[in-house]
């Protein structure tokens, strides 16, 4: 259960081409641009302060971004609609980051998975017998790779190329994959002894799949399309698993041996329905900066901390059975 599935699922049903904006067809827009090429770019552009040319700005660049604030404005002004331009709402750049509240809610989800390395490691500690088992690895791999998918998250947020795209797509993929990964290992236990084959087969396949959906996307055809349903599939099928997790472990046992925290994951899965539907009421950003988009990024924070706090308390768990067993 983590933290993108939904984001891809929102994000196929309102795919658009980002070349058909209404705000590029706009002929004050064109010519606008075509205006600012001619006069500051084509002769003598000018010098562009060091905080733009750090993130990659250069001078047509900034003719498109300055040309889409001054159509904005007079837009507003004139109490008209705001329009995208390329596929992104017009949002007012700050030190040269095109999405300023994506980049700082993006910065604020990965702070939990790095918490959690820690929090995790002192769970189960080097120095303690009970840290002998394969779970381990696997904990810890999950907020690794949370950490990785929301670095690329911040870094595509802050300037929009298609190599940034492409690692935060393939980014959020493999987090999606780990998390579906790890939701079958530990739900079904097959980290134990007597399912070794099995765990090996498994995860030979999931490696396979990932390995291959990069390789298609990267080298024969990138299809937005069927990386986001190549990614639904998977983050709904990681759902539904901690949903019978949470049903079977607390509904399907003796009352005497209930214990609400395992209610947790499916718990987390309806919180986190609940703010994927923020991207469905998508609007112009507020104060320039804050859209759907952002506002989901800021609501997938709490659950993040809630789901390695049941993490803590499922390590605690599976240690203590095991130290019992040994």
């Amino acid at each position: 259960m983590q933290l993108k599935p939904w984001n891809f699922l929102l994000f196929a049903l309102t795919l658009q081409l980002v070349s058909a904006s209404a705000g590029d067809r706009l002929p004050e827009f064109k010519e606008c641009v075509s205006a600012c090429m001619s006069t500051v770019c084509d002769n003598n552009p000018p010098r562009l302060p060091f905080y733009l040319t750090a993130l990659f700005w250069d001078c047509p660049q900034d003719c498109d971004y300055e040309c889409q604030r001054k159509i904005t404005t007079e837009r507003n002004l004139e109490d008209k609609e705001i329009l995208q331009f390329h596929g992104k709402w017009p949002f007012k750049r700050f030190l040269g980051i095109q999405e300023p509240a994506s980049v700082v809610f993006s910065i604020l989800n990965f702070i939990p998975h790095y918490h959690a390395i820690f929090e995790l490691r002192k769970k189960i500690p080097e120095n303690d017998a009970r840290s002998n088992y394969y779970l381990k690895n696997f904990y810890l791999v999950v907020p690794v790779l949370g950490m990785n998918a929301w670095i690329w998250s911040s870094v595509f947020h802050c300037r929009d190329f298609r190599l940034t795209e492409r690692l935060d797509y393939f980014s959020a993929g493999l987090y999606v994959m780990t998390g579906f990964y790890f939701g079958i290992v530990r739900i079904f236990r097959l980290d134990r002894i007597e399912h070794a084959r099995l765990l090996h087969v498994f995860t030979v396949a999931c490696i396979v799949a990932v390995a291959s959906h990069i390789s298609y996307l990267s080298l024969i055809k990138f299809s937005y399309s069927y990386n986001m349903i190549a990614n639904v599939s998977v983050g709904v099928l990681q759902n539904l698993i901690w949903c019978y997790y949470s049903i079977s472990q607390y509904f399907f046992v003796q009352a005497s041996s209930r214990q609400a925290w395992k209610l947790w994951p499916i718990a987390n899965v309806i919180l986190l329905t609940f703010a994927m539907s923020l991207e469905l009421f998508d609007f112009p950003p507020l104060l320039d900066a804050i859209d759907a988009h952002s506002l989901w990024h800021a609501a997938t924070i709490i659950p993040s901390y809630w789901w390695y706090e049941w993490m803590k308390k499922d390590a605690e768990e599976v240690a203590s059975i095991k130290s019992r067993r040994t």
